[in-house]
């Protein structure tokens, strides 16, 4: 068999399998990825996928990438800002003290104190992948807990680049290495981060706009793909992480009318590659090698969590954050991350670590990351209990659950838009018509680019959340798909849809529709009751002759026809 299918289904076979045992028992599914990583790893007997696992996870680490972009499109950057106290204050106390803290307790074990301190900073540093993909499993992204975590994520994001910095000092050459003066690189950085910020406010909106108008798809697809890879890019030629590059991207897109649909472009991209990612975490585990010495590394993964979560929990409380969500992100964010690897591979190539130290950092990582779902999972049902058994009562504040969405703002749309809004009740619309969505948005009206039908695109816009979607899609497919989707994933929503006549109206009624009007079907029952009256009938009768026409859903119409 070809070694790629051959990899392909083996791959396919064990995640399917460990995905869903470990859903079925409330764990998620990135516990079962780690565990499909361990058993088709080169590190464990029977068939493997690859041996070249860091290659595997370097390639796939584009995904968390592709997560910071797609977090930073819905980041508006006022949202952002109103961060900064729990970014600088409360993420630099986290990456400071952590380290600090683990790095002396690394002296106990190391002969060399700074290469201690690295690692103690090393292994301060959380997943960003692992903690958002948690957040999004759980729809808690906007909670207190989510939100703090978030914040100290964006920060370790900004440490690297120093960390990474300290990696030559420590080497036997002793120096960092520069191809220009200091005033050179720090012009150098200004001035890319000046071009990633125009071509992010300015140059790639109106290229969206350009595919939009011209409905090419897979242009619009392209474009998004090169915004993130552009930002990744210029981010890590000046030092930066590419991830934090493809967040602030992300963040100048967020304002734009075209954000969902960018959103829904990279999806699949995004769930693919941050799949393979969390496996090839699980093939890095070479329990054999950690076995070595097993209760030496066994106590270094419990005292250094213990450290992060104590530090975590004591640092949220000072920045004011509840008892119950403080306790979620310490033990959310107990575990090493990614960069750590990034870290760890610098510092093998510069001969700062030993190979045992880096199999031990990379298996220590790897195992906490492992772990981590068990330990949130273990916080939330902790946080529950003492939820329960608090005798202080918190008054809900009042919200507004109508929630409804408009697919379509042409005339139906626009006109069921104005009855709502005169109601005073909110909405928010999506039209594939770029000179539609423009002119909306100049009226301060809700409305987006993005297509309805897009089954990637109901995910990025959060549909479960609607309790209403009202189908006023001119294109009878387009608008089929759209009930078809939303009908599979999320029964419970109801669907209003317009059609062009009786034939499409029965369609959709079959794929789940819960109201379908005829549009030329009642535009002709309307001129044909203005024609009655001025022909000289009482308005009684010409509700009788409109009721008989309706009954039924229009039987009698129906029954006309097939005559």
């Amino acid at each position: 068999m070809d070694y790629f299918l051959f990899a392909t289904l083996l791959l396919a076979a064990v995640a399917s399998i460990t995905i869903t045992l470990s859903r079925s028992v409330g764990l998620g599914s990135i516990l079962g990825l780690l565990i499909a990583g361990i058993i088709i790893g080169p590190y464990t007997p029977g068939p493997f996928l690859t041996s070249e696992v860091a290659k595997v996870r370097q390639f796939t680490e584009f995904g968390v990438v592709l997560l910071l972009f797609i977090i930073g499109l819905d980041m508006h950057p006022k949202k952002l800002w109103s961060m900064k106290k729990e970014v600088f204050g409360l993420g630099t106390l986290q990456v400071l003290v952590t380290g600090l803290v683990i790095g002396f307790y690394l002296t106990f074990f190391m002969e060399r104190p700074a290469v201690a301190y690295l690692l103690g900073f090393t292994f301060s540093l959380s997943s960003t992948a692992l903690v958002m993909q948690l957040l999004q499993e759980k729809g808690e992204v906007a909670s207190t807990h989510g939100k703090a975590s978030f914040a100290v994520l964006l920060l370790q994001d900004l440490a690297i680049v120093p960390l990474l910095a300290v990696v030559p000092l420590l080497s036997d050459d002793g120096h960092l290495p520069s191809h220009f003066p200091i005033y050179q690189q720090i012009l150098i950085t200004i001035g890319m981060l000046g071009f990633l910020y125009i071509f992010g406010r300015y140059l790639a909106p109106l290229a969206f706009e350009k595919a939009a108008k011209q409905n090419n798809r897979d242009a619009f697809l392209f474009l998004s793909i090169l915004c993130v890879v552009l930002s990744a890019v210029i981010t890590n030629e000046i030092g930066l992480s590419m991830a934090l590059g493809a967040f602030i991207t992300g963040v100048l897109l967020s304002s734009s009318k075209y954000s969902f649909q960018i959103q829904a472009s990279i999806e699949p991209f995004r769930g693919l590659l941050m799949s393979i990612f969390f496996v090839a975490v699980g093939m890095s585990i070479d329990f054999k090698a950690l076995m070595v010495d097993p209760e030496i590394f066994t106590l270094n993964i419990v005292i250094i969590a213990v450290l992060k979560i104590v530090i975590l929990f004591c640092l949220a409380l000072l920045f004011k954050i509840a008892v119950r969500p403080a306790l979620k992100m310490s033990l959310l964010l107990s575990q090493s991350g990614e960069f750590g690897f990034v870290l760890l591979g610098a510092a093998k190539s510069a001969n700062v670590v030993t190979d045992l130290e880096f199999t031990f950092g990379v298996g220590l990582i790897s195992i906490s990351m492992l772990i981590t779902p068990l330990l949130y999972n273990f916080a939330l049902k902790l946080s529950s209990k003492l939820s329960r058994s608090s005798p202080i009562s918190f008054i809900k504040p009042s919200i507004d659950t109508t929630k409804v969405v408009i697919a379509g703002f042409a005339d139906t749309g626009k006109i069921i838009a104005s009855m709502l809004k005169k109601c005073g009740i909110e909405y928010i619309a999506f039209d594939t018509n770029p000179t539609i969505v423009k002119d909306a948005k100049k009226l301060g009206e809700p409305v987006f680019y993005g297509d309805i039908s897009d089954e990637k695109m109901l995910q990025a816009i959060k549909i479960e959340q609607a309790q209403v979607v009202i189908i006023a899609i001119s294109s009878s497919a387009k608008a089929l798909r759209a009930i078809t989707h939303i009908k599979s994933y999320y029964p419970n929503i109801v669907i209003l849809a317009k059609s062009m006549d009786i034939k499409t109206m029965d369609k959709m009624i079959l794929q789940g529709a819960n109201l379908v009007v005829s549009e030329s079907t009642e535009s002709s029952l309307r001129i044909g009751s203005e024609a009655l009256l001025l022909s000289g009938m009482e308005q009684s009768d010409v509700d009788t002759i409109l009721e008989l026409f309706r009954k039924n859903d229009y039987a009698l119409l129906r029954e006309m026809n097939r005559d």
